[in-house]
């Protein structure tokens, strides 16, 4: 794994390729960019067959511990990894510990171990256990065991100090255990970069995390709604000034479009694409404007086109502001979506997105869309899942696109003015 940077612009916002993925090395990922989110390797509502009729996917698929922890029997006895076992194919798989479209309990955490919650309950990790089910997964990379219990805002500077103390001692065992593993030979591992809401402890965890032999690094406890926005991006500010400039930043934990170019700026690669999953999950369609072409007609022939929305969604009465997101309650619009069960969709013949080329796009209308919701149709999670995954990786393709053609500003302000409408 090697990131190669092709600009840097204002000193901090990345553009490049994450190049010798895998372990053939053959498969790359363009950044800033995002992986597949997945349950248990599927994407939520899509088989593998609809999932690549999408374009311009990422090469990189997410699994999670808490998802496949359960699983580890069933896995050693089919031996041939994850990926065969959930018929994944030509994709980099990456293991990470916790679902971000899910909240996990807190205050289970020990010096020695920390738990993941599947559908049988809590199932309780020590580092034996947590390198067993990596070497049972065969991932092409995965995060190293932390402890992450310390993004609520009342966590005291005791517990942060610990939390990066167990994470580093976990990182140490990890790595020592994966240096040693024939299982693990050609995997990459990512060191997890802790420290809650104190900057001496975000740098601390950043400086010793860099100083060990990892691929690259997850930024952790900076979860959508957990502390306020500035916090963060100066956080994330310092954190990366502490890390070295060729290996990759993962963010968890952050989807929304403006949080997204905020955490660039600051300095992050990748991100996690759960945010499309929890926008399905409540009805609605992602809608919001990220184009940045100066010609209207060459705009609507562009993939990641999005035109004639203002007028909708300026009478779009059931959004909210985009920065009051709590973590404990993810079924809150924001106001990048909207929200196809409203009456007023019944009637309404267009397509989510004029301009958009995914399947629902073309071949649907929102009245359909909102039929399929108020009548509780299966069909609805899928047509959704198609449109709200394609529109988010466009996004992201417009986001390179930006930063290539110094055109990031003119990005913001088109994606900012639908996180700022007051509807």
């Amino acid at each position: 794994m090697k990131l190669e940077l092709t600009r840097v612009v204002q000193g901090r916002s990345r553009l490049g390729v994450l190049k010798g993925l895998g372990r053939t090395g053959q498969h790359s990922l363009e950044v800033p960019g995002c992986l597949l989110h997945t349950h248990v390797g599927t994407v939520p509502h899509l088989t593998q067959e609809t999932l690549h009729t999408l374009s311009n996917l990422t090469s990189v698929t997410q699994v999670t511990l808490s998802n496949i922890a359960e699983h580890q029997e069933v896995l050693e006895e089919f031996k041939d990894g994850f990926r065969k076992f959930a018929g994944l194919h030509d994709t980099v798989l990456y293991c990470s510990l916790h679902d971000p479209a899910t909240p996990c309990p807190t205050g289970y955490t020990t010096n020695k171990t920390v738990s993941v919650w599947g559908s049988g309950g809590r199932i309780e990790l020590t580092v034996a256990k947590f390198m067993a089910l990596q070497k049972t997964v065969q991932p092409d990379w995965y995060q190293s065991m932390a402890d992450g219990e310390t993004w609520q805002n009342n966590t005291s500077r005791k517990r942060v100090r610990k939390s990066v103390d167990r994470t580093l001692a976990h990182l140490d065992e990890c790595l020592l255990v994966h240096q040693k593993s024939q299982e693990l030979e050609g995997v990459e591992m990512f060191g997890v970069v802790e420290g809650g809401d104190i900057l001496e402890e975000r740098v601390r965890s950043a400086r010793e995390t860099a100083k060990r032999p990892v691929a690259g690094f997850c930024l952790d406890g900076l979860q959508m709604g957990s502390m306020d926005r500035a916090l963060r991006t100066q956080l994330i500010t310092a954190v990366t000034k502490e890390l070295p400039e060729d290996k990759p930043r993962l963010l968890q934990g952050v989807g929304q479009p403006d949080e997204v170019l905020a955490c660039v700026e600051a300095g992050v690669d990748l991100f996690e694409s759960f945010f499309p999953f929890q926008v399905t999950e409540r009805g609605c369609a992602l809608c919001f404007s990220f184009d940045i072409s100066p010609d209207p007609e060459l705009a609507g022939r562009a993939p990641h086109a999005v035109l004639g929305l203002d007028e909708e969604r300026d009478t779009a009465g059931e959004t909210q502001q985009n920065g009051d997101f709590n973590l404990e309650d993810q079924t809150q619009m924001t106001s990048f979506e909207i929200n196809l069960k409203d009456k007023r969709y019944q009637d309404d013949f267009r397509p989510l997105v004029e301009g958009c080329g995914c399947y629902c796009c073309k071949n649907h209308q929102r009245a359909y869309l909102h039929h399929l919701l108020v009548t509780n149709e299966l069909l609805a999670g899928v047509l959704l899942m198609i449109h709200n995954t394609a529109h988010y990786h466009a996004f992201f393709g417009a986001l390179r696109e930006a930063l290539a053609n110094d055109k990031l500003d003119l990005l913001k302000r088109r994606v900012l003015r639908e996180s700022g409408r007051q509807t």
